[in-house]
């Protein structure tokens, strides 16, 4: 059988139709050779060797050319030291700071930047092989061989976090002023991304690396403010503060709590939390050393003073007839409002949590001015007549700790901390309207408070700074009470009705004669 020429036709179609027709042996052989062919020419072909006599490519590190000699790996490594020696600049949101690859724990790995130098040169390695394969050409930009550790890193950008996390403030308005407030963007470092970024930065050589921020979005907008009423006071509570120069401090954190939760907006059915609203409370957030409640005890503290804007806000949310979600009773009665009204706050533990259980939108006015405390709850609505019946149901004595002190004269005895019984108490609230009456009920305990005194151990005559007696009078309380808010009209503001049976714990010299110690300062 006689094959046309191949010229005549194309040559793949024109085999493939002639294998079509041809004896079934004849089709058998030549489509096995065709597909020999093919396949043979679709094996990848093998890079070429490189010519022996070839010089290796040239190496760039850290932006400079290494030498072609045996020096190569002893210059990148000086090089690498100079850059570990100096700072990387972080960029942080429109600010920069620099820091010590110390801080980083950075640290060079010279058996990797060794390897790479010699895997560089070396034609046979897979480096070099790569490269050919991909058709790669011209110098060779090696990677700065840094490791960091990651702990070290984290705990760095935890300092820059706590300094420059700026949390999202939703619109308020401004009472007094009568205007609303824009809202703020916030934002939060980025830990995680923060650091993939400077491990990025490390591997190519950068001297600045951009730090990772997330943007936080406000609940609430300026724009949706706009109709808010909030002419009628449905609430409000005051406590007392002091103004003298030992306790400015304490009165700083009371103005800058409250400055955080001023003019805020809740819609019907929204939840009021207040730890997320004012924030921790810390020097880095503005905060000084005031005296805080610890264990029972008054000792410094940052941010003392702020139980008392939650303290004065809670007696008004109370008042004003809100569902109260959280709340905690102090470890000891406080100086500042009776028992049963107050509110312990500590970051993060410890909360304060209301709902907006109204069917019309509310603001919270909390000023701290003229040696007063002042919380309202705002709206367009009346409130409601609210009373708070307290009993006190039993009592636990405090016991006396005695401490050797050498600043106190020896024999004198001073009075560092007033004892404080420990109460059960039962209160109910009354909440009344033109309709019908709701009655809540809680119960409280707070435990007894330890007196401490001072036993003078001090022989000699040097002066020293004695420590100051505790001025706390004896605590008294009333064994019953009943506060009652009257309703509110257009005519005439709110005023408060107050009734109060001493009974068991409301007399002087009763915790001396239920046999708690009882300290007389002597002249």
């Amino acid at each position: 059988m006689q094959l046309p020429p191949l010229s005549a036709m194309s040559p793949l179609p024109a085999l493939l139709s002639h294998l079509r027709k041809g004896p079934a042996g004849l089709r058998l052989g030549l489509s096995a050779a065709f597909g020999l062919i093919l396949g043979l020419a679709l094996v990848p072909r093998q890079p070429q060797p490189e010519d022996p006599h070839a010089p290796p490519p040239q190496l760039i590190f850290l932006g400079q050319t290494l030498p072609s000699d045996d020096s190569a790996a002893e210059r990148a490594l000086a090089l690498l030291r100079a850059r570990v020696a100096g700072k990387l600049s972080l960029q942080l949101d429109g600010d920069a700071r620099e820091v010590s690859y110390a801080d980083l724990g950075v640290a060079i790995d010279t058996v990797r930047l060794q390897q790479l130098i010699q895997d560089s040169r070396d034609a046979t390695s897979p480096l070099r092989r790569t490269r050919r394969r991909l058709a790669q050409t011209g110098p060779i930009a090696l990677p700065a061989t840094l490791v960091f550790d990651e702990q070290r890193t984290l705990a760095t950008l935890q300092r820059f976090k706590d300094e420059l996390d700026r949390p999202a403030l939703p619109a308020r308005i401004d009472i007094e002023q009568h205007k609303v407030v824009a809202e703020q963007v916030g934002r939060t470092l980025d830990a995680d991304a923060s650091l993939g970024a400077i491990s990025r930065a490390l591997e190519v050589g950068a001297t600045s690396v951009t730090a990772v921020f997330q943007k936080l979005k406000p609940q609430r907008v300026a724009a949706g403010l706009s109709q808010v009423r909030y002419d009628s006071t449905i609430a409000y509570f005051e406590t007392p503060y002091d103004r003298s120069e030992r306790s400015q401090a304490r009165t700083f954190n009371l103005r800058h709590a409250a400055e955080k939760l001023d003019g805020l907006v809740l819609f019907p059915g929204q939840e009021f939390d207040f730890n997320a609203t004012v924030g921790p409370r810390d020097e880095a957030h503005g905060y000084q050393v005031a005296k805080v409640i610890a264990e029972g005890e008054l000792v410094d503290g940052i941010g003392g003073g702020t139980c008392q804007i939650s303290g004065t806000l809670h007696a008004a949310v109370f008042f004003a007839g809100l569902d109260i979600l959280e709340r905690y009773p102090h470890t000891r009665p406080s100086s500042y409002m009776k028992m049963g009204l107050d509110a312990a706050v500590a970051y993060p533990t410890m909360n304060f949590r209301f709902r907006n259980s109204s069917s019309l939108p509310i603001v919270i006015h909390e000023t701290v001015t003229g040696g007063v405390v002042r919380a309202e709850i705002r709206g367009a609505q009346v409130g409601p007549a609210v009373t708070l019946i307290r009993r006190i149901e039993s009592s636990t004595n405090y016991d006396e700790l005695e401490r050797a002190d050498n600043r106190v004269p020896f024999g004198k005895r001073v009075l560092l901390q007033r004892g404080v019984p420990g109460f059960k108490l039962k209160r109910y609230r009354v909440v009344r309207d033109e309709q019908y009456g709701v009655r809540d009920m809680w119960r409280d305990t707070y435990p007894p408070t330890s007196q401490i005194v001072l036993v003078g151990q001090k022989h000699d005559s040097k002066p020293t700074d004695m420590p100051h007696s505790d001025i706390h009078p004896e605590y008294l309380a009333d064994e019953l009470l009943v506060l009652t808010k009257q309703r509110e009209t257009p005519d005439e503001p709110t005023r408060f009705s107050e009734r109060r049976d001493p009974g068991r714990f409301g007399e002087k010299g009763w915790t001396k004669a239920a046999g708690m110690p009882f300290f007389e300062s002597k002249p």
